[in-house]
């Protein structure tokens, strides 16, 4: 707590609020805001879930479904059991009886016939007997109307899935395997942000200490200038030197230019690769280290072998999920061919009530059904399908296998990458240490007139050489390592 107290007053004195100062940022910081703010890993994230709700909804497909059905018909006529002939005799029922009673007694009895027609009691009798059996023709006529111009129904359905040909068995391995599939996809996306981060951030740390270098030499070629001017204003130093000795700082302050522009647009990216503000001030660790912290090791390739790569690559595992799909797909369609067996049940009621004389009033029945269908000729529809799908197994297999090529000749690029960055490296380092002596002894002579002050640009030219190869071989060995670790698909 003291030690932040003390760090707040510091700023506070200098002029600069502890809000203003710059953020320091490590590579593991760097990682993590990039993979929390990334728009792709976000999408991958979305994807992820996806893949898990379509799995979900692969696994309802194993269990009972239930539905409701409603309706409502109306018809400018109503179904009608009875004729329209049939109608009619019912409905003069009595009339046609007592005149076909009539009619026969007039023929077989004629002279009794013509004494009880004259009677009016039995005439009378005559007549509501008629009218009494015209009655009940008519009602038998109402009983039988269905009154179906308005028809109300609703059903409540059960449905079992008993077997399906084996379809839905491979509708959940394909969604299981796309659930699978989006998961390696993300940690694909995620070893992709992560390669990018690195590059960012190691190309920062790079030109910030390439910036130092330019300012160190800048320097340099100052001092070498003015102590020029100094010889050539005692008449030991021609003008020609001079200019020369100019040229070269001028050249220097281009260089410096370039590098802090350079190094300002790399940070940009850097910012926008993290999420942040892209005029947001940062600072890296590393920039703050005089030497990277690079070990030379030759048993970084050694742990870059082939198997390794086969079984931690996500785009080999993504290869394979679509080989096990494509392999599902096929079953998937040879379930068309299969017979398939489907169990039913439910309550079922309409308005008229079908099952009491089609009374008014909404009513049904409990329903249970055991259906099959059994595919017999579909003019090879099916076939021609799985033959499609067979095919599409086929190519996703050979992409695979080059793929598994291509990755092999990947992760041996990437180990010779780093058992050469590393000789580099050392190289670089050798060479830093003779540049260092050779630019101090011309410095030497140049300072006892024994060298010219060509000698001393010509070493000091090589001694920026030879720093800037150190730099950039020390951060070839970080990017050869970050290589070979995507090649692997152990990047986390």
């Amino acid at each position: 707590m003291n030690r932040l107290f003390a760090v707040c007053f510091w700023l506070l004195a200098v002029g600069i609020s502890p809000a203003e100062a710059q953020r320091v940022l490590s590579l593991d910081s760097c990682r993590a805001m990039a993979l929390r703010n990334n728009k792709q890993m976000s999408v991958q994230r979305v994807k992820q879930e996806m893949a898990k709700n379509i799995r979900k909804s692969a696994r309802t497909k194993y269990l009972p479904h239930v539905s409701a059905l409603g309706g409502y018909v109306y018809t400018s006529k109503e179904i009608s059991i009875l004729s329209d002939e049939t109608k009619e005799t019912l409905s003069s029922l009595g009339t046609n009886g007592v005149n076909k009673m009539q009619t026969g007694m007039s023929t077989a009895l004629p002279v009794l016939s013509a004494l009880f027609g004259g009677i009016a009691p039995f005439t009378n009798m005559m007549n509501g007997m008629a009218g009494s059996l015209n009655g009940f023709g008519q009602n038998i006529v109402d009983e039988f109307r269905t009154d179906t111009r308005h028809m109300f129904g609703g059903s409540i359905m059960l449905t079992q899935p008993v077997f399906m040909g084996g379809a839905i068995v491979a509708m959940n391995k394909m969604a299981d395997l796309g659930e699978e599939m989006a998961a390696n996809s993300a940690d694909a996306r995620r070893q992709e942000t992560l390669y990018q981060i690195d590059k960012a951030y190691w190309q920062v740390v790079s030109l910030h200490h390439k910036q130092k270098l330019a300012e160190g030499f800048l320097e340099l070629v100052k001092k070498l200038d003015g102590d020029v001017q100094k010889m050539i204003r005692e008449g030991v130093a021609t003008r020609s030197e001079g200019l020369s000795v100019s040229v070269k700082v001028n050249e220097a302050e281009m260089a410096v230019m370039k590098v802090n522009d350079g190094l300002t647009l790399s940070k940009m990216l850097l910012c926008q690769l993290c999420g942040l503000p892209v005029n947001e001030q940062v600072t890296l660790e590393d920039e703050m280290r005089e030497e990277l912290s690079v070990k030379s090791e030759a048993c970084d390739a050694a742990h870059g072998s082939v198997e390794e790569a086969m079984a931690n690559r996500p785009e080999l595992k993504m290869l394979q999920n679509l080989v096990d799909i494509n392999h599902q797909a096929v079953n998937l369609l040879k379930a068309g061919n299969l017979p398939q067996v489907l169990l039913a049940g439910g309550y079922t009621a309409t308005n008229p009530n079908v099952y009491n004389g089609f009374q008014r009033r909404l009513a049904g029945a409990w329903n249970v059904a055991l259906m099959m269908r059994i595919p017999i000729w579909n003019w090879g529809d099916v076939a021609y399908k799985v033959r499609a799908a067979k095919g599409a197994k086929t190519i996703a297999a050979l992409e695979l296998e080059e793929a598994r090529e291509k990755m092999e000749l990947q992760v041996n690029q990437s180990n010779f990458r780093l058992n050469e960055a590393h000789k580099k490296l050392e190289m670089a380092l050798t060479s830093q240490q003779k540049a260092d002596e050779n630019l101090r002894t011309a410095t030497l002579g140049f300072q006892e007139g024994v060298i010219s002050s060509t000698t001393v640009m010509e070493a000091q030219t090589a001694w920026l050489q030879a720093q800037s190869q150190r730099i950039d071989a020390e951060i070839d060995v970080q990017l050869s390592r970050v290589n070979l670790q995507k090649s692997l698909g152990t990047l986390r």
